[in-house]
Order: structure tokens, then C-alpha cells, then sequence
């Protein structure tokens, strides 16, 4: 994992229009290389200023790339998110993930989540992380069970009723 650069955006506009992205987390409106190019300076980059922390490109590692292809690849494929987002409606930052629909369910997802949740600890010396799921994504409820979370209750943001979860580290 790494921090997202302006490098990425074909990526990130990639995978903010996946239809899992925009049911499970949401649409953000990014329709073109500008917007998300701008969508990295002020989302991910600006998290790792303000934060020290933030959304991470999730990479396949060559020998993984090569297995999937069959060819070396002459720059790592990014496959997903992965990281933690500090928001001002939670107490505590929350872990997030998302992955391009190719590579959902092979172990991508819990691989990268239990990464960072060994940085957040070991790093980071986060005491607790937060995470939150739409109340349908029973994919993730059950990630982030398998990595130390538990269901805490629903709450509102915005006009959304979520699951929110959390894990002391």
C-alpha cells in the first residue's frame, strides 16, 4: 500500500464509478480525469497533511500481478483502497476499503484491512478504529468482523442510516 498521487487518476476515476463503489459508499460525482485529479488533492492528499493518515492505493505485488496476467507488469496494478478516514462526525477515525469488482472476494480486501489495522496499532498508535457499512453491505459487516470489529449499533449521518462498528487496537 501506498499514499494515492496524482499519478492515479485513471484509477480513481476508475474505481469511484464502479456500481459497487457508488451502492456501498457512495457516488461522488467524479466523472473525469480534472475532477479526479482535484478529487485526490483535496481528499487524499489533504488527509495525509491534516491527518498523517489517509486512503492508501492497495497494489498487487509482482509475483501476484504475474500470476493474474501472465505477464510482468511494467509498473504494480492498483486493485482497491485501503486506510483510514478521520471524519468530523466520529470520535475516532474509521477504516475504509473498496476494490475494483475484478478483485473483490479473492482475499484483497482482507489482506489490505488487516494490514492497516497492524499499521493504525503499531504506527499510528490508534487506540480504537471506527467503521461504518450501509445497513445491505453484508460483505463488509462480515470483513470487518473477521479482522477484530464488532457491530455497535446503527446511527445517522447525513440522511443515511448506517452500521457503525469498531475495534480497540
Amino acid at each position: 500500500m501506498r499514499e494515492v498521487n496524482g499519478d492515479d487518476v485513471e484509477f480513481v476515476l476508475d474505481l469511484l464509478n464502479t456500481p459497487s463503489f457508488k451502492k456501498f459508499i457512495g457516488d461522488r460525482g467524479v466523472r473525469t480525469i480534472d475532477q479526479a485529479r482535484e478529487y485526490i488533492s483535496t481528499r487524499f492528499t489533504k488527509s495525509y497533511h491534516d491527518n498523517g493518515f489517509g486512503l492508501y492505493a492497495v497494489e498487487l505485488k509482482d509475483d501476484e500481478s504475474y500470476a493474474l496476467t501472465n505477464v510482468r507488469a511494467s509498473a504494480p496494478i492498483q486493485i482497491g483502497l485501503c486506510g483510514f478516514v478521520k471524519r468530523d462526525s466520529l470520535p475516532d477515525p474509521d477504516i475504509g476499503f473498496a476494490l475494483l469488482p475484478q478483485y473483490e472476494r479473492q482475499g484483497y480486501g482482507y489482506e489490505s484491512a488487516a494490514a492497516m489495522m497492524q499499521y493504525g496499532k503499531e504506527s499510528l498508535h490508534l487506540p480504537r478504529v471506527l467503521a461504518i457499512t450501509s445497513l445491505d453491505n453484508e460483505c463488509s459487516g462480515k470483513l470487518l468482523e473477521k479482522i477484530g470489529f464488532t457491530f455497535d449499533r446503527e446511527i445517522e449521518m447525513g440522511d443515511e442510516v448506517l452500521k457503525l462498528f469498531s475495534c480497540k487496537l
